[in-house]
């Protein structure tokens, strides 16, 4: 970031540091095979973001915080029809049908029996879910946001997540995406307006000290 973007971001009092409450949740963006394996056609190899998610996953249980999985999936009429307009603008997404192996958990992900698994249609884990009011239900107020991709369903529930209350943590090594450029430019935007990106120490001790 160049001086004169830090400064304009400054004067506009953007980038604050939000507050961190004493029951987060951790919620894991669509950390499915068709995002963290290169084979698939909306892919790439996110080995890196699966670690460092399983480490604060392991960090969570012992904290009792609760770890809410998402995954987008579509029905074969939805994949193969026009209801859901992203599609005709992603169309690489139209693969993500149900029961397909593109849609299941990476399997290297510690997932428990008991976690939840919110199923959408759209970017946002908000959009259209029963999410904003499982976390009510939780008790949570404080989202750690991890998964994939960072410019899409991880910004969009970041930004999601803060209008429905929750201040919100994005851990650095935590989120993945196809490309350097998007990533970067999303973790940008989301450290200036919408949560805090944070190193996954940072992270790890959070969770650990509650």
């Amino acid at each position: 970031m160049t001086a004169d973007v830090q400064e304009t971001y400054e004067r506009a009092g953007f980038g604050a540091p939000v507050r961190r409450g004493s029951r987060p949740a951790l919620v894991v963006v669509d950390l499915t095979r068709g995002f963290t394996e290169p084979s698939f056609p909306t892919g790439a190899d996110l080995t890196s973001v699966v670690d460092a998610t399983s480490e604060l996953v392991g960090a969570a249980r012992p904290a009792g915080v609760p770890v809410i999985w998402t995954a987008i999936s579509y029905t074969r009429a939805e994949a193969e029809g026009t209801s859901v307009t992203w599609l005709d603008k992603a169309r690489g997404m139209r693969a993500l049908v149900e029961g397909s192996e593109a849609v299941a958990l990476d399997p290297r992900l510690p997932r428990a029996p008991g976690d939840p698994l919110v199923v959408k249609k759209g970017a946002s884990a908000f959009f259209g879910t029963s999410l904003a009011a499982s976390l009510t239900a939780l008790g949570a107020d404080t989202v750690l946001v991890c998964g994939a991709t960072t410019s899409g369903c991880v910004r969009a529930t970041a930004v999601d997540a803060v209008q429905s209350g929750f201040p919100v943590l994005v851990p650095r090594a935590s989120v993945g995406d196809r490309a350097d450029g998007p990533h970067d430019a999303a973790l940008f935007d989301i450290q200036a307006k919408y949560g805090d990106v944070v190193e996954q120490d940072d992270a790890l001790a959070y969770l650990r000290s509650l």
